[in-house]
């Protein structure tokens, strides 16, 4: 039976992969992106935002939670201490992931993981602006200007 076995295992054993994927969150929140292959990528996705969460929270117990996975003081405290100000006001969807094309070796898909910055997230916070309805049952008609008007006038003077 497969009791509790989800999620990817990446060929890897189960040490090897949480060694993996914990080197590969610590990279990323140190420099912010990395390169990989698709499934990695989506991986790492899940544990950096919760990464991010317990920033976010900030509290003792927060931070020790982190620095039990991540394994980099340094990395933990800019975490901490920087990188939470960037997402204090978003919910979720700190992480992207944008596919790349195919490794010249092997032709595994190739993505890069990027943590977003302070200027997407105002961008994606704005909100379309809408058009105005129009009545119902009137279809709105583009004016002509006088010109036009009048020459239409003269044509149908001279056809009579």
């Amino acid at each position: 039976m497969r009791h509790r076995k989800a999620g990817n295992p990446l060929g890897r054993n189960p040490s090897h992969r949480r060694a993996m994927l914990r080197n590969m969150v610590t990279s990323l929140l140190k420099y912010e992106q990395i390169e990989t292959t698709d499934a990695k990528a989506k991986s790492v996705k899940p544990i950096a935002e919760k990464m991010i969460s317990l920033a976010k929270r900030g509290d003792l117990h927060a931070r020790r939670q982190a620095l039990a996975y991540m394994k980099d003081k340094a990395v933990t405290h800019r975490l901490f201490d920087g990188l939470k100000d960037r997402y204090l006001d978003r919910q979720g969807g700190y992480v992207r992931i944008i596919k790349k094309g195919v490794r010249k070796g092997d032709g595994a898909p190739i993505s890069v993981v990027q943590l977003l910055t302070s200027d997407e997230r105002e961008k994606s916070g704005k909100k379309k602006t809408k058009k105005p309805k129009t009545t119902a049952g009137v279809a709105a008609t583009p004016k002509k200007d006088t010109d036009t008007k009048e020459r239409e006038k003269e044509m149908n003077l001279e056809q009579s």
